[in-house]
């Protein structure tokens, strides 16, 4: 996950294939893949000027080069740090 502001986020292709999930204070907003079930990115309730995001989403990205980085596979919840 890393962070941009808003207007720093641009989704080039896919957009019409985004969900959007809300809960709670409805100030937060997470957006999934209507196919797959990714979770790409999410406007934040903390801080709503800014956009997390799923590095993972971002076409070109080596994440076995990005040292500083923790993965999990979604299901067995175990964050794994290098």
């Amino acid at each position: 996950m890393a962070g941009v502001t808003l207007n720093r986020l641009r989704v080039t292709r896919g957009s019409d294939k985004l969900s959007l999930y809300q809960w709670n204070t409805k100030i937060a907003k997470h957006y999934f893949c209507s196919i797959c079930g990714i979770y790409t990115h999410h406007q934040r309730r903390s801080v709503p000027t800014e956009y997390g995001y799923n590095l993972a989403c971002i076409d070109g990205i080596d994440l076995s080069a990005i040292s500083a980085i923790g993965s999990s596979d979604g299901a067995s919840q175990i964050l794994v740090v290098p």
